[in-house]
């Protein structure tokens, strides 16, 4: 069991990073050239990229995860993804053919897992419900440069996971099937704990507290475990979001990540101006966080003041617009476009439009066709 990190000790991990800076993991797909079916060959995969530090695996033996990063603006970091995406699937060779989206839309429900050290315990503790978390992220790491900004920025974004979520919703199949959902990972992902809105945190020492409580009790063996869809990363220095779904494009991740990115720095200034950042209920954040996952951007979220709804369409937009000044200053005002555009039209649009004109069959070709575009 790793050490649990003090309170100072976490203090100095937030304070030493550069204010503003960002890193990507992309869970990608790893697939059958021929059916574009998922294989379990993680391992192997990783054996042709000689030890490449951007490339290792996660829990799904069917996936690879991407790593970029720190980066000062968003198009470094997409840049870094779109050479990773290119120098992978050359080192792959035609092996195996890689898509990346929230979920693979016609595999099997259960899969294969990795082995070894925390992949073993995992498996051992779930079960069948380890087997079923075949779920695919796009995790985006701001550092907000500041111990005490990062604490406040944390508990303010909570707010806002619900609006990242439906703009980057890219999972409305599952096993062969129309869910009904913009995204279904949220929901094959609650089978595990930890999951869904994170808690707020008065303190840093409230933090170490949590993570003391969580090794003492054997259920959170390091900070890794605290699988909340947004939680701050002691090794990093970062707040990370893991509410995305993985994007099938690189286009669409810069979209999710400057929309990301500029909200963490808006309200980073708003606490360096001296406002008071609302901390929400969990309970209503997880309500627009259900909307969310139905509709994607096709539906409505509350106010989680009033409990208003209005599309969420509109509240996406109202925050663009108010996320711009904040977007120019960091660079990455030419990607919050894109998430105006991928607000109009996001990944679980784009499967179902494929699915109506050729089946659900299709869509894994067509996600693995869609991987360099």
């Amino acid at each position: 069991m790793a050490s649990v990190p003090t309170a100072d000790q976490l203090r100095a991990a937030f304070d030493a990073t550069e204010a503003y800076t960002l890193g990507l993991e992309e869970e990608l797909m790893l697939l059958d050239p021929d059916t574009a079916e998922l294989v379990p060959a993680a391992d192997e995969a990783l054996a042709l990229t000689r030890g490449d530090p951007r490339f290792k695996r996660e829990l799904p033996a069917a996936q690879l995860e991407i790593m970029v990063g720190p980066c000062a603006c968003v198009s470094e970091a997409a840049a870094q993804l779109r050479e990773a995406r290119r120098d992978l699937a050359a080192t792959l060779d035609g092996r195996f053919a890689l898509a990346a989206a929230g979920v693979h839309p016609t595999a099997p429900a259960r899969g294969e897992l990795n082995r070894g050290g925390r992949y073993d315990r995992t498996a051992a503790e779930f079960g069948g419900i380890a087997r079923s978390q075949l779920v695919f992220a796009l995790q985006v790491h701001v550092a907000p440069g500041d111990a005490d900004r990062a604490l406040a920025v944390y508990n303010g974004l909570r707010s806002y996971l619900p609006e990242i979520a439906a703009l980057a919703a890219n999972a409305p199949f599952h096993a062969g099937e129309d869910t009904g959902l913009a995204s279904i990972r949220p929901k094959i992902a609650e089978q595990l704990p930890r999951q869904g809105v994170p808690p707020a945190l008065t303190s840093w020492e409230e933090y170490s507290r949590a993570l003391a409580w969580g090794a003492n009790a054997g259920s959170i063996s390091d900070p890794g475990a605290w699988w909340w869809e947004l939680r701050p990363h002691p090794g990093f220095g970062t707040l990370e979001l893991r509410v995305p779904d993985a994007q099938t494009t690189v286009r669409e991740a810069a979209a999710v990540a400057a929309f990301a990115h500029a909200l963490v720095a808006w309200l980073g200034a708003r606490h360096d101006a001296g406002e008071e950042l609302a901390v929400h209920p969990d309970w209503v954040i997880a309500e627009n966080r259900w909307w969310a996952a139905r509709d994607g951007v096709e539906g409505a979220l509350a106010d989680l003041d009033t409990g208003l709804r209005t599309p969420t369409r509109e509240r996406i937009g109202e925050l663009i617009a108010e996320l711009r000044s904040t977007a120019r200053e960091l660079g990455c005002e030419a990607e919050l476009d894109l998430a105006a555009e991928l607000a109009e039209r996001n990944g679980a649009m784009r499967q179902r439009a494929v699915a109506r004109s050729e089946g659900v069959a299709a869509v894994p070709e067509w996600l693995a066709s869609r991987w360099l575009a």
